[in-house]
């Protein structure tokens, strides 16, 4: 069989399959690498050229288009980095999921991905102990817990030190149109690079809508040489002081949880410390107040991100209904 150049379209698209999501520069490297192969292979002495790079990309994808298959690029919102993926333009997005996972476990990462996309507060995160929480009956949570594993060794979640789960860049290659569609309100985009974005920055007014990557508000600040928003002009303090958006804007969440269960535990020296001026032992009233009783108000909280539920409350007290989930966009 004779080899020609399109041998390297060929070569190159197998690598990628085999590789599922790869960075820029690994992706060149193997192009490189394919032209390597097939001047070895035959008699033909092509030419690698670094410059070639984006022609061969254009050339590569209008052979796939007929296909409904497209060899597309994203940047990793921490890095600002370029990753590729093959993606499948046709049908339901995420259904390209279904050669690696049964029906039940698309629809748990569906699951997950919808408490990530509606977290509080532009947090797009979610606990480990949350993500769990969407396990159906025919899931145990050992299963689950191994299934999280993988979403995250195939690059569709992260993990982070804290145990948060959020989308990678191979979701937010692949599945972008997915999220477009059924995220519509809580899809957002960075205002200087124009791409989806789950991590950075938000004015510190609250009635703008501009979000920024962190690396693209540092090239902003950098190249303008001021700190003030390019809508709204209000003046900005340090990139570090600005409004979080991702995980960080978890943190407060987290605070209010912690000073809930300490006051819940009712534990003395927690309130010795919150509370200096009071004395070492808790009053007759106070404990009377930590007991059950008709006619005392009853105390729930429950915590935004679902990591934790402590319940205070009379054994006759009605149930409270579950509220349905919201748009995480800040009111």
């Amino acid at each position: 069989m004779a080899i020609d150049k399109r041998d390297v379209e060929r070569l190159f698209l197998q690598a990628i399959f085999s590789r599922g999501v790869v960075s820029e520069k690994v992706a060149k490297l193997l192009h490189k690498k394919c032209v390597e192969a097939v001047n070895t292979a035959g008699e033909l002495q092509l030419r690698y050229d670094p410059g070639q790079w984006e022609g061969f990309v254009t050339n590569l994808n209008n052979s796939l288009n007929k296909l409904d298959f497209e060899f597309r690029s994203a940047q990793d919102e921490n890095s600002g980095t370029n990753w590729f993926a093959m993606v499948n333009r046709k049908g339901d997005e995420i259904a390209q999921l279904a050669t690696d996972y049964t029906p039940a476990e698309i629809s748990f990462l569906k699951a997950v991905i919808e408490q990530i996309m509606f977290a509080p507060n532009e947090a797009f995160s979610v606990s480990s102990m949350a993500a769990l929480r969407e396990t159906k009956m025919n899931m145990t949570k050992a299963q689950a817990e191994t299934l999280l594993s993988t979403f995250v060794a195939k690059g569709w979640l992260t993990k982070s030190k804290r145990g948060r789960y959020a989308l990678a860049v191979r979701s937010t290659l692949e599945l972008l149109p997915y999220l477009q569609s059924n995220y519509a309100e809580e899809f957002l985009e960075c205002t200087i690079c124009h791409m989806f974005m789950t991590r950075g920055i938000a004015c510190i007014n609250t009635r703008c809508n501009i979000r920024m990557h962190h690396h693209c508000a540092a090239r902003y600040m950098k190249l303008r040489n001021g700190n003030a928003c390019p809508t709204c002009t209000t003046a900005w303090p340090s990139a570090e002081e600005l409004i979080p958006v991702g995980e960080e804007a978890a943190r407060g969440d987290e605070e209010i949880r912690r000073r809930t269960r300490a006051a819940t535990q009712g534990s003395d020296d927690e309130e010795e410390a919150e509370y200096s001026g009071q004395d070492e032992e808790p009053s007759q009233t106070q404990r009377k107040g930590k007991g059950k009783g008709k006619g005392k108000q009853k105390k729930r909280t429950v915590d935004s991100d679902d990591d934790a539920e402590m319940v205070d409350e009379d054994e006759d007290a009605p149930q409270v209904k579950e509220e349905p989930r919201r748009s995480s966009r800040r009111q």
